[in-house]
């Protein structure tokens, strides 16, 4: 099942693709506006960059998980936050820094917009590169005995190339194969513990329903099989967007709270089948 869903989903983008002819995209075809409202999606990016000479501030915060009305639903447990700071290079190429709470991650990231979807249709996908650099600043006894320790080892990467379809003006698709590293993974022998090297798929839309709010979804899922007796499970968070020619906020419910994409990705252990979601937002402020 999870293949087939994987090659639908696949086939949705890459088809449309095919069917074109190879001529280089008219001088009058006009590129597709606000295929999503911002640079993030829930957790994962879009194919959106700042346009150039553009800052985005991001605050993703993302509270326990759900217990009872002891916790308020989430609310008085461990959080979560990042902060980050995104520039527009070009009107095609970001970096951005950040830092986030758990772990005491610090991240570099960096995205360039390789095609973009035209009005006629001559290129009928958007294509983005993705990726990013992590620090984990946590004590080295993190990491295992200490006589083994070495720098390197507080390093994580993560990159993905990301293909969007705006299917009409109110609905908008996307789906990025991605590849995550570790440069360090807990382990428990030689042969059980997870696994350096990672690949995965994400999977997102967003639909605006009417003004400026939208319902988004985000999905993703771990295609390497790690060497441990329960698996990582997939990510799936459903929110709401408010969106603005200035800001964006997100309000939605997730069963992932690490915001960093390899951790999310190779380290969540919450079952959304069996209601283990918590509750997060997504403030995005544009100068």
């Amino acid at each position: 099942m999870k293949k087939i869903f994987i090659v639908l989903t696949l086939s949705l983008f890459l088809l449309p693709v095919f069917a074109q002819e190879t001529t280089p995209t008219d001088d009058a075809s006009k590129p597709v506006r606000f295929t999503f409202g911002s640079t993030t999606l829930i957790d994962n990016q879009t194919v959106a960059t700042p346009y150039k000479g553009g800052l985005e501030l991001d605050i993703q915060h993302r509270f326990s998980l759900i217990e009872n009305y002891h916790n308020l639903f989430g609310i008085y447990g461990s959080a979560n936050t990042r902060i980050g700071l995104d520039y527009g290079i070009t009107d095609r190429l970001m970096v951005g820094i950040a830092t986030t709470k758990d772990y005491k991650l610090q991240d570099i990231q960096w995205k360039y917009l390789i095609l973009q979807q035209t009005e006629d249709n001559k290129m009928p996908v958007s294509v983005s590169y993705y990726g990013n650099f992590v620090a984990d600043l946590e004590k080295s006894d993190a990491f295992g005995p200490s006589d083994s320790f070495k720098n390197i080892h507080r390093f994580s990467y993560f990159t993905q190339l990301i293909v969007a379809r705006k299917l009409s003006e109110k609905i908008s698709v996307q789906v990025a194969p991605s590849v995550a590293y570790f440069n360090s993974v807990p382990i428990s022998s030689d042969s059980v513990g997870y696994k350096n090297l990672n690949l995965g798929i994400s999977v997102g839309a967003r639909a605006n329903l009417f003004g400026s709010h939208s319902l988004i979804l985000e999905y993703d899922q771990l295609l390497t099989k790690q060497n441990i007796d329960i698996q990582p499970k997939p990510n799936l968070a459903l929110g709401w967007e408010i969106s603005t020619a200035t800001h964006s906020f997100r309000i939605f419910a997730s069963n992932y709270s690490q915001i960093i994409n390899q951790r999310n990705l190779l380290f969540n252990t919450n079952d959304f089948a069996k209601g283990k979601y918590l509750i997060g937002f997504n403030i995005t402020v544009r100068f």
